[in-house]
């Protein structure tokens, strides 16, 4: 199967650099719907049997753009939704130095076992992430596109190829694809990373979630 991994198009949060979590921000920005529109005309005439989705409201929005252009209906998984953030949620990023320093701290020493209070730890985001995407893998398909959220995809793809989760963290672009092949969720190549060519003046988002 080849599987296209979507980061969701920006929302204001992002834009504002303010951590979302699992906050369900209503809508896209209107450069998160431009990048969407530019994501579904990249995806285009490809043979994708199925469109899988967090089902936060950003991704989702995402999801329902590229599920138009392929002519295929969406299908949710919780598993998909980003990282609990605990006590960060909804706060500036430039913020939490002063108000969290020391969960902060913690954080950013890369341990997978950190649990951020109130919320989870990089390893329980990574195994509910690989559950979800072994089940997509169990389906079937030949080509699946998967909609979430770039925590859970960075730790999850991680997970997948064997990258140790404490390594310098990743970020993801929105609407940026990552597409993964293989036969199962065990036996995985890495064909692409954070491909953004097709936003080429359409623009970039910001930034507003923890790096994992």
């Amino acid at each position: 199967m080849i599987l296209y991994c979507i980061r969701h198009g920006e929302t204001d949060y992002n834009a504002q650099g303010r951590i979302q979590g699992q906050s369900d921000i209503p809508v896209l920005s209107p450069l998160g719907q431009r990048q969407s529109q530019a994501t579904a005309a990249a995806l285009a005439g490809l043979p994708v049997e199925a469109v899988y989705a967090s089902p936060l409201r950003r991704a989702m929005e995402t999801a329902g753009i590229l599920a138009r252009g392929l002519g295929r209906e969406i299908r949710t998984d919780p598993r998909l939704m980003e990282i609990h953030v605990g006590i960060f949620q909804d706060q500036l990023r430039a913020d939490l130095e002063r108000r969290q320093a020391g969960p902060l701290r913690q954080w950013l020493t890369g341990d997978p076992d950190f649990v951020i209070p109130g919320g989870e730890s990089r390893s329980q985001l990574a195994r509910r992430g690989r559950e979800a995407l072994a089940a997509i893998w169990q389906a079937g398909h030949g080509q699946a596109v998967v909609v979430a959220h770039g925590g859970l995809l960075v730790s999850t793809i991680k997970t997948i190829l064997g990258i140790p989760l404490q390594d310098p963290p990743l970020a993801l672009e929105n609407c940026s694809i990552t597409t993964l092949s293989g036969s199962d969720v065990d036996h995985v190549e890495l064909l692409a990373l954070n491909r953004v060519d097709h936003l080429a003046g359409v623009g970039h988002g910001g930034i507003g979630d923890l790096a994992v």
